[in-house]
């Protein structure tokens, strides 16, 4: 595992980042740490509908590995700012309308976000703590998601999706049958209308996950046919805010590889070993281990060595 060298150390709760919320902040346009401050509310968007990622309990609140990211960013803020943050959640389905909030200031981030360029133009993104892809998803043994075997077969896809864009290179000559989601196409998989359904490999683990009778469905190929990030999205050009954005994931990715508790049953809970994903830790630190490359370790400033233990006050 890397390593960082001796001596580079970062303060604990963003202490260098509080320089961002004086005077030079306040004269520009109320950005999300301001709006954090003014409302101790933290708005986060999403799709409840991208389980292991995001979703809604019995309760109607939001779980999954893209909340407990939230949290800490939230709790990030909180300690930037001085005050207790409440994060709250907003159920928002279409991607268009989800990237409209944050550029229009409705809404502060939303987490678990494939990265693409065509986003990149009007958002900015945070460090990833997630690495997902695009596979096929079909019963047990009758595909092997080579290009070969797509031919002639029909597959199911999001309409207007990555994957949909994907298959027509991977295999024109297979026959794309459109859904508004990836349950409906799962659903329809299930029923027999499909050959396969190929998708965000995350989401589709789920959905095969949850048993509705039909055949048993595996993901093919071993490789995905293209792998990408996951992270949050942030209105652009809003730099303070991103800033403590990264620190909270860098923290929880540091907190993994240290094996702190916390941060290892935050992980592990979704994507590690026996989760829906079940990723082994080796994969996991491996994946946080290259993500961290580029930045400083963050870990608490050592004890001096040889200083003199602080005297009491005299009488």
């Amino acid at each position: 595992m890397w390593r960082f060298p001796a001596g580079r150390w970062l303060l604990p709760a963003g202490l260098a980042l509080l320089a961002g919320l004086g005077p030079a902040a306040t004269a520009r346009a109320e950005g999300v740490v301001d709006r954090v401050a003014r409302s101790g509310e933290l708005v986060m968007v999403g799709d409840p509908d991208q389980a292991p990622m995001l979703s809604v309990d019995a309760k109607g609140q939001p779980v999954g590995y893209a909340v407990e990211v939230a949290n800490r960013i939230a709790a990030e803020l909180a300690a930037a700012v001085g005050r207790p943050v409440r994060l709250r959640f907003e159920a928002v389905a279409d991607p268009a309308d989800l990237g409209q909030r944050l550029e229009g200031g409705k809404a502060d981030l939303a987490c678990g976000v494939p990265f693409t360029w065509a986003r990149d133009i009007t958002l900015d993104y945070s460090l990833p703590f997630g690495l997902s892809g695009l596979r096929l998803l079909a019963p047990a043994g009758r595909l092997d998601g080579s290009p070969q075997s797509l031919a002639g077969r029909r597959i199911g896809v999001v309409s207007d999706s990555l994957g949909a864009t994907e298959l027509k290179g991977i295999q024109p000559a297979a026959r794309p049958v459109g859904f508004a989601d990836l349950p409906q196409a799962v659903a329809a998989l299930r029923a027999g209308q499909l050959d396969g359904v190929i998708g965000d490999s995350a989401r589709l683990a789920s959905l095969a996950a949850t048993r509705q009778g039909g055949p048993v469905l595996a993901q093919t190929p071993a490789q995905p046919y293209e792998s990408y990030a996951l992270a949050c999205l942030v209105p652009e050009n809003d730099s303070t805010f991103r800033n403590l954005v990264n620190l909270a994931v860098a923290r929880l990715l540091q907190g993994y590889l240290d094996g702190e508790p916390e941060a290892v049953s935050s992980v592990d809970r979704w994507v590690g070993p026996g989760s829906v994903l079940n990723r082994t830790p080796d994969q996991i630190r491996n994946y946080f281990d290259a993500v961290l490359l580029g930045v400083e370790a963050l870990r608490p400033l050592p004890a001096q060595a040889g200083a003199a233990p602080s005297s009491p006050s005299a009488p």
